[in-house]
């Protein structure tokens, strides 16, 4: 983590001396509301966090789709208001190009008047304590508009004497030519904070990565019965088509002797996780089917012990904080396998297997992760949220995150 602060004590006391009754304002940023269980986990956690840190602040979320994501992270902090303005102005942008994109963005935030439809959005930037962008994989190649989010927070940040903040972020594959851009804008921010080394050694400067923001609070095992096996395996990213995944899980599910009654099937994604699953119908009959809606409300099917088959790398990091081992599938070695690496560099005890090689690696053993290595991804995620927001969460205050890290 690389932190600079040369705005001490920044809006926030300033606010605070002139009018108390001004309430502070965290706006946060990221891509919640699509659904996407990891995207939704991240954003959760950080409104928890802040619902204990500061209860009394106004918290924004600008994503885009805040109508899902109000409904989704209903109640998580009191005062939790969803927008999409920076969303927004990156799709205005002339053009995917990053330069042009960040260009443009930054010239709107300074004058609204470029952008009318957004100037009520644009005013609220204008006068935020915080802008943190939350943790993901989201500012990357694979959406080079979203540069503009890191463009547009640190133009809002400018405006209003706030501070400004990315956590946890996954970087790769980045924007070719872009990444002296990426380090111009990030040298705005207060905090700069990644997940894994890759990311890291694209920004230079002294950056160290620390780990996923959802080490801050992991979700727990389940408290009800859970299957021996788990199936996540996803459709939406990679060149390889549906049935040559859907062919190597079956091989995996054989060579393991895996029966459908130990089998729990989850959909991380609506649709777009059940298309795999759904090919292997016929060889299911009996598995456990857990759809986002119902992961969502109730949490993952965990329990120590288990194995797991995931390309998805959310829930490769959470099974592995309950306690159980798998086979993390990567569909993309660009995209997903520096996200599961990073994830076996802390000791996630996993097996990583390219999807579409055929290969069929033995079934792995082990407990996913020691209590000390998540215990250790805690302290460093708070001490990332404590330079975000320049406050500390006593312990007696924060014991209900701190017991979800024994087992």
């Amino acid at each position: 983590m690389a932190t600079t602060d040369n705005r001490a004590g920044g809006r926030s006391a300033t606010r605070a001396s002139a009018s108390p009754a001004v309430r502070r304002c965290h706006y946060l940023v990221g891509p919640s509301g699509y659904p996407n269980f990891g995207d939704e986990l991240i954003a959760a956690t950080w409104l928890r966090y802040l619902a204990v840190a500061d209860p009394e602040a106004d918290v924004w979320l600008d994503t885009h789709s805040p109508g899902p994501a109000q409904l989704l992270l209903d109640g998580l902090h009191p005062r939790l208001r969803c927008t999409d303005t920076l969303w927004r102005l990156c799709a205005e942008a002339p053009s995917a190009d990053p330069w042009e994109v960040a260009d443009w963005v930054q010239s709107a935030v300074h004058d609204p008047g470029r952008a009318p439809r957004w100037d009520a959005g644009i005013e609220l930037l204008g006068r935020t304590d915080v802008v943190h962008l939350i943790g993901g994989g989201y500012l990357n190649a694979l959406w080079p508009r979203h540069v503009g989010l890191i463009a547009g927070a640190a133009a809002a940040v400018r405006r209003s004497g706030g501070r400004a903040a990315m956590t946890g972020q996954g970087l790769m594959p980045f924007p070719p030519g872009a990444a002296d851009l990426l380090r111009s804008l990030t040298d705005r921010f207060a905090v700069v904070d990644v997940r894994d080394a890759p990311s890291a050694e694209l920004l230079a400067g002294g950056t160290r990565p620390t780990c996923d923001d959802v080490f801050l609070d992991p979700p727990s095992p389940s408290a009800g019965q859970a299957r021996e096996f788990v199936l996540c395996v996803q459709s939406d990213i990679g060149e390889l088509p549906p049935s040559a995944l859907a062919a190597q899980v079956l091989g995996l599910l054989r060579a393991w002797d895996v029966r459908p009654a130990q089998l729990a099937v989850v959909e991380g994604i609506p649709g777009v996780d059940r298309t795999i699953p759904a090919l292997l119908e016929h060889e299911l009959d009996g598995a456990e089917f857990h759809p986002f809606r119902d992961v969502w409300r109730h949490g993952l099917p965990l329990a120590p012990g288990q194995t797991w088959i995931s390309s998805r790398y959310h829930t490769h990091l959470v099974a592995a904080a309950a306690g159980a081992t798998g086979v993390a599938l990567s569909v993309s070695s660009q995209y997903y396998t520096p996200k599961h690496r990073s994830l076996l560099d802390l000791g996630s005890g996993w097996t990583l297997a390219d999807a579409g090689t055929g290969d069929i690696p033995e079934r792995p053993g082990g407990t996913g992760f020691a209590p000390q290595v998540v215990r250790q991804c805690f302290e460093a995620k708070r001490s990332v949220a404590e330079a975000v927001y320049g406050t500390r969460v006593p312990e007696d205050r924060g014991g209900r995150l701190l017991r979800r890290f024994r087992r």
